[in-house]
């Protein structure tokens, strides 16, 4: 029975050293994230960190919690905005720095229609004629002191003149 004990404890001694030790690095401190709120008024629009990620409104994006960033958002018909977001630590109950945390959270732009250029009227073409009179406005218009009507002033024969 003593030698079953004793390879049974020489496998397990061999099975350990193959084995790979388990990884120390779940203790080391990760990247600090936020989950930053990403929203507009009308919603659909595309938004993206000055980091590169990018989505559709709304939505939510996972950010390191590390410095300053903008949003962009664009939306086709909207005019483009810009919003910066900062990191601020909030303090604790007992006066020291506390949790760190992105602001604003959520970030809101209400994006502004673009107003389409003015429209020009195309011109009309009108076409110049010579303005006919008729007999009743050749009667209304003021005499003239030569009784002969001249060939270029008007094309039929004076009413006036009978």
């Amino acid at each position: 029975m003593s030698r079953v004990i004793a390879v049974a404890a020489c496998g397990l001694a061999l099975a350990a050293c193959s084995m790979s030790m388990p990884s120390l690095d779940m203790f080391k401190p990760g990247a600090a994230t936020e989950v930053l709120r990403v929203e507009s008024e009308p919603p659909g629009a595309d938004a993206r960190t000055s980091q590169g990620q990018s989505c559709r409104t709304p939505c939510e994006l996972t950010v390191p919690s590390g410095g300053e960033m903008t949003v962009s958002y664009a939306l086709n018909g909207y005019q483009p905005q810009t919003l910066q977001v900062r990191l601020e630590t909030a303090p604790t109950s007992y006066g020291e720095g506390g949790a760190v945390r992105l602001q604003p959270n959520p970030v809101y732009a209400e994006l502004q229609p673009v107003r389409p250029p003015a429209k020009k009227k195309p011109a009309v073409k009108r076409k110049q004629t010579a303005q006919k009179t008729t007999p009743t406005q050749a009667a209304s218009a003021p005499e003239t002191t030569s009784s002969v009507p001249s060939s270029s002033s008007y094309p039929w024969p004076d009413p006036q003149a009978r």
